[in-house]
């Protein structure tokens, strides 16, 4: 099963591929104050909503990376309903490639979800504090554990390390320790999750009942009724999603 394939799927009726609500959102966004001709860097892009609105709301120009062609296919789709075409540059290649041909290019540099394309959050940071002119924001969106993680959860996720994500005001602290600012950061809370994972859940049983068949058909429906277990049984109470804006001063 592939797996770019499953999360377009579990993903088809999100806005964002993230667990932080709308209007939480469109609140950075406000905060932002960009000028027209500002520009952004979007690594991990997805189908571009973010991008989408700052162009529609500011008139900038940015750059999307995103390494799954279906999901830029999506954004292209989306933003030719919305948006000049010239405003937003489509790169499907590797993050780390991209970003090594910038310094202190952009007004703003993004990575929400994706800061494994980079290797972490710290290295991201670091990526992105180069990447981004001085008075520059950053913005990043990464998990946290709201409470230590169980053996039976980190082995339900694959064999996850509790190394691998930290506390929330860690993740503000490793920024500010690069001399980065910290200007706002917001966390999903019960609700903003639950209707994510909901959508997510949703979205491939609806596939699946409507394609039985898919040569995938079994795979996915194993795959999304585990997961639902496992968010269930741990992970509504122990993982966490923040959204932190820091600016490069």
């Amino acid at each position: 099963m592939d797996r770019n394939k499953f999360s377009s799927i579990a993903h088809r009726e999100h806005l964002f591929s993230n667990p932080i609500s709308e209007t939480k959102i469109n609140r950075i966004i406000d905060f932002l104050q960009l000028e027209p001709h500002a520009k952004v860097l979007d690594i991990g892009a997805g189908k571009c909503e973010l991008l989408i609105r700052l162009v529609e709301k500011y008139g900038i120009g940015a750059i999307a990376v995103e390494s799954h062609e279906g999901s830029i296919l999506e954004a292209k789709q989306q933003a030719q309903k919305r948006i000049p075409e010239e405003k937003i540059t489509y790169i499907v290649q590797d993050a780390k490639q991209v970003i090594s041909e910038y310094v202190n290019h952009f007004d703003v540099g993004i990575c929400v979800g994706s800061t494994h394309a980079l290797g972490s959050l710290e290295l991201t940071l670091q990526a992105l504090k180069r990447n981004v002119k001085k008075g520059g924001f950053i913005l990043v969106g990464e998990g946290y554990w709201k409470k230590k993680p169980s053996q039976e959860y980190l082995d339900a996720l694959g064999g996850a390390d509790e190394s691998e994500l930290k506390k929330h005001h860690e993740n503000v602290f490793i920024g500010e320790s690069m001399g980065l600012v910290p200007i706002w950061s917001v966390v999903a809370s019960d609700d903003d999750w639950d209707e994510y994972e909901g959508l997510y859940a949703m979205s491939m049983e609806k596939y699946c009942y409507e394609n039985p068949n898919d040569p995938d058909y079994h795979s996915m429906l194993n795959k999304i009724r585990s997961w639902k277990r496992t968010y269930l049984t741990w992970g509504r109470d122990t993982l966490g999603f923040g959204l932190y804006l820091f600016q490069n001063q």
